[in-house]
């Protein structure tokens, strides 16, 4: 499978699912690749310091490697694995602009990985640009986090369109494996009625996990650890570990 973690709003915990549903796969003796396609690179430093990277996502991609192989590093976690962003990822889009194959070369580069890891989970950018398009057209999955909050739905059509168009013209294997309710307060009458849109606009797609809001999650990436290890006992980590299941019995059911 490979999953691409996918909305173009940012604040929607798009970082901290790949970050933490890569590890959850990764504990279950599954080898995960965490590919970090954001700039911003907090997938990459939730793990590394940057002077441990000496090649990074952008160099595999423009520069004349091979293929990612070249690039991927262990991390602390056994079993997960590491294709590192640096803010030079910002300069893909216009490197490669005007590039017959630039929607393909994603794709193509990450063909040798396929029957390595079982498992690769893609970090997006929070934009429908290049990038973001990129890991559609390479991927076979992708998941949706929604922030449960008051414009929840704002965009989703931009993203849900985008997706079709890749699947009709790029990647008709593209499967929408689900939406993730995340940053959820149960405590409220307005993330209960926000919970009941999203539900009634995406039905069975909605994961049955939802990710309530959690200090310690937004704690970990600081300590450079998962939620597995940071707070192994908290809810954030028992709805991630929950999270994994679901993702696992969906892709058998799609395969």
């Amino acid at each position: 499978m490979i999953l691409a973690i996918a909305n173009q709003k940012g604040g929607v915990g798009k970082t901290t699912t790949a970050i933490n549903l890569a590890a959850a796969l990764a504990n279950k003796r599954h080898k995960t690749l965490l590919l970090d396609l954001d700039p911003q690179s907090n997938s990459t430093l939730s793990f590394l310091n940057s002077d441990q990277i000496e090649k990074s996502v952008y160099d595999a991609m423009v520069d004349g490697l091979g293929n990612f192989t070249e690039i991927i590093l262990p991390t602390s976690i056994p079993n997960l694995y590491l294709a590192p962003a640096r803010i030079s990822l910002a300069k893909l889009e216009s490197k490669l602009m005007g590039e017959i194959d630039s929607h393909f070369r994603l794709k193509d580069k990450m063909v040798p990985l396929v029957s390595e890891y079982p498992y690769i989970v893609i970090d997006t950018p929070p934009t429908l640009g290049l990038i973001t398009v990129s890991a559609l057209v390479a991927a076979t999955h992708v998941l949706v986090p929604i922030q449960s909050s008051y414009f929840a739905l704002e965009g989703t059509d931009d993203l849900l369109e985008t997706i079709q168009k890749v699947k009709t013209r790029a990647n008709p294997a593209l499967e929408l494996l689900g939406i993730l309710v995340t940053l959820h307060d149960r405590r409220t009458t307005l993330g209960h009625d926000i919970v009941q849109r999203i539900e009634r606009t995406f039905g069975e797609k909605v994961f049955r996990t939802m990710i309530t809001k959690s200090v310690r999650l937004e704690e970990s990436p600081a300590y450079r650890e998962s939620i597995f290890t940071y707070a192994p006992k908290s809810t954030g980590a028992v709805e991630y570990e929950q999270l994994s299941r679901e993702v696992i019995n969906r892709e058998k059911r799609t395969a």
